[in-house]
């Protein structure tokens, strides 16, 4: 289909874009990648009267180590994750997961920025902050301020972003040296959504789970950070009875729907088994 009719802005900076906002409101929506946009405009799903193209604004790409936190700018691509030198040394986590984002042709294009803001239950990179405890950049016409992952979003497509605001960066926690990490992803074919997905950050002491991060993709309207689950792991031995209870803990939390994937009672249970194999899998990573 074609979308309905709409006026382009293309600013060059940060508050070009945010005056633009500001003055049509509502009416005005930011394009990074576009690819969840540009298909539910394309449906009617979405009919913005204005199209503010975020590619312009150089400010919005790049990855710069601040030493102990790592800063993504939004315009960077799922594919310039995945070269990048740096996060393959300190955040591999990221890279695993980008490469399982659609395909190459739409890596290319899709921004973290966009993967993250929008609000998508399915989308990968919001659970995946969450558990790396991320903080979004967020810039207005009163200035910046930062918002954590694990508060940003209320519901599908609901999100703290207020109507007038972009999401400008992203800022995560470098983990320990020698952490252990994974993220499992159930899907019914290359590129799809997941059916159930969960991330895991853990550093070992020993033989002792030192830390733990546990999250959920697309079992629930939004991502789902496990808290409970992340503190029954913490200070065991990842013994059998203990993942067990983690595991249960986990699939208490989830609210998925029956769909394609799947009924919503088997969407619960795969979440439980993409926990149990990427705690398994950090856990074989980790070096402690």
């Amino acid at each position: 289909m074609i979308p309905g009719e709409f006026t382009y802005h293309r600013p060059s900076s940060v508050a070009e874009a945010v005056a633009i906002l500001v003055s049509h409101g509502d009416e005005a929506r930011p394009l990074s990648g576009g690819h969840s946009l540009i298909p539910m405009m394309k449906l009617r799903m979405a009919a913005p009267e204005h199209l503010v193209d975020l590619a312009g604004i150089a400010d919005l790409k790049g990855i710069s180590d601040g030493g102990a936190t790592i800063s993504i700018g939004a315009m960077t691509t799922q594919n310039e994750l995945i070269g990048s030198d740096l996060l393959t040394q300190k955040l591999p986590i990221i890279r695993e997961t980008s490469l399982l984002i659609a395909d190459p042709q739409i890596r290319y294009m899709g921004t973290l920025g966009g993967n993250v803001a929008n609000g998508d239950p399915g989308n990968d990179m919001p659970g995946l902050m969450q558990c790396l405890n991320a903080s979004y950049v967020l810039a207005g016409p009163d200035g910046e301020r930062e918002v954590t992952a694990r508060e940003f979003y209320e519901a599908a497509y609901f999100t703290a972003l207020a109507p007038e605001e972009l999401l400008t960066a992203v800022k995560i926690p470098v983990p320990a040296a020698g952490h252990g990490y994974a993220y499992e992803k159930l899907k019914r074919k290359v590129g799809d959504y997941a059916t159930a997905a969960a991330a895991v950050i853990l550093t070992m002491d020993g033989g002792t789970v030192s830390s733990c991060s546990i999250a959920l993709t697309n079992v629930a309207d939004t991502p789902l950070f496990a808290s409970d689950a992340s503190d029954i792991i913490t200070g065991s031995t990842l013994d059998s009875a203990t993942v067990d209870r983690a595991v249960a803990a986990a699939e208490a939390i989830t609210e998925p729907a029956s769909d394609g994937r799947g009924p919503a009672e088997y969407r619960t249970k795969m979440a439980g088994i993409m926990v149990r194999r990427a705690l398994a899998r950090a856990a074989e990573r980790a070096n402690g």
